[in-house]
């Protein structure tokens, strides 16, 4: 966030059609933290991951439960807040996330591809896919179907 943005900042949020704006609010990076991402691409994805959990849990009231196994398609379970999490598998939803620096447009199409993704996946679980857009302030949620 602290490569484009100062805390806090306002980032559009939009899913099934409607749009919010939402205060995103972080404490900066000191150095020790910046050293330790100082792969872009890993920051970017964590980045994304955190945003992306806390947007389904506004929208959805879905909290992450686990992280999903490979070729499932997507990166989190989620479930319903409050559920006994022992039975995740039986209530959950998949999440693939991801995070970018692009523009608007890109970051739209990166969202049908996740979403593709999700679709593609070695589940049966229903999915969400969610873009977060870095340098745009656009958070992208949708259900993958």
């Amino acid at each position: 966030m602290d490569v484009h943005h100062t805390s806090p900042t306002e980032f559009q949020l939009e899913s099934r059609g409607e749009a919010q704006v939402v205060e995103l609010d972080w404490t900066p990076a000191d150095n020790l933290l910046k050293r330790s991402y100082l792969n872009a691409d890993d920051a970017k994805r964590d980045g994304a991951y955190a945003i992306a959990l806390a947007a389904v849990e506004q929208l959805e009231n879905m909290v992450g439960v686990a992280r999903c196994e490979t070729r499932t398609g997507a990166d989190y379970y989620v479930m319903p807040a409050g559920s006994d999490p022992e039975t995740y598998l039986e209530d959950a939803y998949r999440l693939e996330v991801s995070g970018s620096d692009s523009g608007e447009t890109d970051v739209r199409y990166r969202l049908k591809q996740k979403r593709q993704q999700a679709l593609d996946g070695k589940s049966s679980l229903p999915a969400f896919a969610a873009v977060v857009g870095f340098r745009v302030k656009l958070i992208l949620l949708e259900p993958a179907a």
